[in-house]
């Protein structure tokens, strides 16, 4: 395999081209393709011919591979894999989070050692509707003034599933509650593998900054929430069947639009934790 790139924005983001994930790589591609993760926060992978234990296998590459809470959600065959879905069947849904809109937000921040990847698998696409936008929380820092940054060091915010599952998705049963209980997170993530620092909030995951008062906080998480969703910092994606995005979570949040409810969307999502062996600087 060959590989080649294209820029998704001027800042952020990639397409590498001549990949196929089915395939396999050798050690020296995939350092490449793992290169570009970190470098860029969003690589695009188009034309992928799925397989499942093929996708497991090249993200388990990539580090270990958190089961999700929500095991009602998970494929039945490869619990490594969350189903992102409206199907239903048997008069059961099968995937979580439906047809609506999602806002912007980390995967599984809430976990007290929270994901450093995930990558989303087109299988089955609407209609219409059902983009995914993604914004680079490193850039968006980069770009802080000096004063904002001195700010925010050594805050804390609360991440919360129940907080998001209240206005998102469907609520945890108890032992699922029990298990994502709230955490606290910096306001600023140092990346575990390449050392970046990004600024570690959404609004969809974080009701609080730990340690203010109530109005303060609400005054820092919402310039920071309109702060790090400007255009510079976002990529939007049209997804097309077997398209494969590969994100990092400690450095970009991400939103979905809408999509038609007369159709069907498949999607499957691993999220990865970081490899033992990645240590600062990558």
């Amino acid at each position: 395999m060959t590989l080649t790139t294209r820029p998704l924005t001027k800042r952020f983001g990639v397409e590498i081209q001549g990949v196929q994930l089915s395939a396999g790589m050798d050690d020296a591609l995939f350092a490449e393709v793992e290169r570009l993760w970190y470098d860029n926060g969003v690589v695009l992978f188009r034309d992928q011919e799925f397989n499942e234990p093929d996708i497991i296998g090249f993200c388990r590459r990539l580090g270990e591979l958190e089961i999700h809470v929500r095991e009602e959600y998970l494929d039945p065959d490869f619990p490594e894999l969350l189903l992102v879905s409206n199907r239903v069947q048997n008069g059961r849904e099968v995937g979580i989070l439906k047809d609506k809109e999602l806002g912007w937000h980390h995967d599984q921040s809430y976990m007290r050692e929270p994901a450093v990847g995930s990558m989303l698998c087109a299988f089955e696409l609407p209609q219409w509707g059902g983009d995914t936008c993604f914004a680079n929380l490193a850039v968006a820092y980069d770009d802080l003034a000096t004063e904002m940054k001195a700010r925010l060091d050594g805050l804390k915010a609360v991440h919360s599933y129940e907080y998001f599952n209240g206005n998102w998705s469907v609520p945890t049963n108890d032992e699922q509650t029990q298990r994502t209980p709230p955490v606290l997170q910096p306001v600023v993530r140092t990346h575990p593998v390449t050392g970046r620092k990004a600024i570690y909030v959404d609004p969809a995951m974080v009701p609080m900054i730990d340690g203010l008062e109530a109005a303060e906080s609400r005054e820092i998480l919402d310039e920071l929430f309109e702060w790090m969703v400007r255009p510079e910092f976002v990529y939007r994606h049209k997804w097309r069947p077997g398209d494969a995005i590969l994100w990092d979570n400690a450095a970009t949040i991400h939103r979905r639009d809408a999509f038609d409810p007369a159709s069907q969307r498949l999607m499957k999502r691993t999220t990865i934790k970081p490899r033992p062996d990645r240590a600062v600087p990558f």
